[in-house]
């Protein structure tokens, strides 16, 4: 009986520890390969896209550096993998990326069904809708009966729905499931309106032949708060992600930039000399270098440098900062405490 019941603990015991095993290690198994596999939209202007020469950009491309220069010390050791909305969930749980950095929006059942877990949120947005000027439609409310191009899979498709059957109007889905082709098929005439994060649909029209010619309406119709998402099981590597965001929002506050962060490392506050691992050991939480922030930091800027270079007011996205802007200063960007 005794031999029986030290044999039923040992095997709880292993099945613990087995699973433990399988559910943790993102860290080491990124380590080992030598670099980071961010999941990324691969087509949307100012958020995730190679440029003519094939450099990628925006502000969940750098969110995915600055992940890489916190674990590498080195922003450059990433690889970015180009995902539709139907196949960026999967691509996360089946293991073939790292993290995704796709503008996709926190929701219950992502988090739960979907066994994910989504970080800091890196831009707060919300649904609209883009017509063409010529179209004369002035309200999101004038859109019944109208031809509209959705992604599919997405909590835009939903929202929309909810939308033309709250006001009882009818409207016809236009569904095409990769955002360039969507995109192209707006442009050319295929559907009345395009409707997206509205940050998506600045994007679209900075890029679109005439930008001139099509006008964002007023109505925002849903919250979509985005923020990189990682899997369900592995809270080194949630950890790591998450504060990763969170550096970048507390270097703004701090007032450290990639331009002044040498120099703060010099500061007589203790805040600060925690924060830039001049004084150790929130690195070694983390499992990280005590630089981990300072790399993050002079490789890739804090949040603020990091909007404005991508899709603020003097990029062709031309974006306020509004509710991306720091907790300070009105908006919702905040930052936990980093002691």
């Amino acid at each position: 009986m005794k031999k029986f019941k030290f044999g039923a603990i040992l095997s709880v015991m292993l099945v613990f520890v087995v699973t433990g095993l399988v559910m943790a290690g993102t860290l080491e198994g990124v380590k080992a390969r030598g670099h980071l596999i961010a999941g990324v939209n691969g087509s949307v202007f100012g958020f995730s896209m190679p440029d003519d020469k094939g450099n990628w950009k925006g502000l969940d491309v750098d969110t995915a550096k600055a992940i890489a220069a916190a674990v590498f010390g080195n922003a450059n050791k990433v690889k970015f993998t180009a995902l539709t909305a139907v196949q960026r969930l999967p691509a996360l749980q089946s293991k073939e990326i790292d993290v995704l950095c796709r503008n996709t929006t926190q929701t219950l059942t992502r988090e739960t069904t979907n066994g994910l877990n989504f970080c800091q949120v890196n831009f707060y947005d919300g649904q609209g809708f883009l017509v063409p000027k010529k179209l004369g439609v002035k309200s999101a409310t004038e859109l019944g009966g109208a031809t509209v191009c959705v992604l599919p899979g997405t909590t835009t498709e939903l929202n929309v729905a909810d939308f033309f059957r709250k006001n009882k109007m009818k409207w016809k889905p236009v569904v095409i499931e990769q955002t360039a082709e969507l995109s192209k098929a707006f442009f050319a005439g295929r559907c009345d309106c395009l409707t997206s994060d509205a940050s998506q649909l600045a994007a679209h029209r900075s890029v679109a032949p005439n930008p001139d010619d099509y006008v964002l309406l007023p109505e925002i119709i849903s919250k979509e708060p985005l923020a990189p998402v990682v899997r369900h099981g592995d809270d080194q590597w949630y950890d790591i992600v998450d504060w990763t965001v969170m550096a970048l929002i507390q270097a703004e506050e701090f007032g450290i930039t990639s331009k002044n962060v040498d120099k703060m490392l010099k500061s007589q506050d203790p805040q600060i000399q925690r924060f830039l691992g001049v004084t150790p050991g929130m690195g070694k939480a983390l499992g990280l270098d005590d630089k981990w922030v300072y790399n993050i930091i002079k490789q890739v800027g804090n949040y603020g440098e990091i909007f404005e270079r991508n899709v603020g007011p003097n990029t062709p996205l031309k974006l306020e900062r509004g509710q991306n802007d720091l907790w300070i200063n009105g908006g919702l960007m905040y930052a936990a405490p980093f002691r």
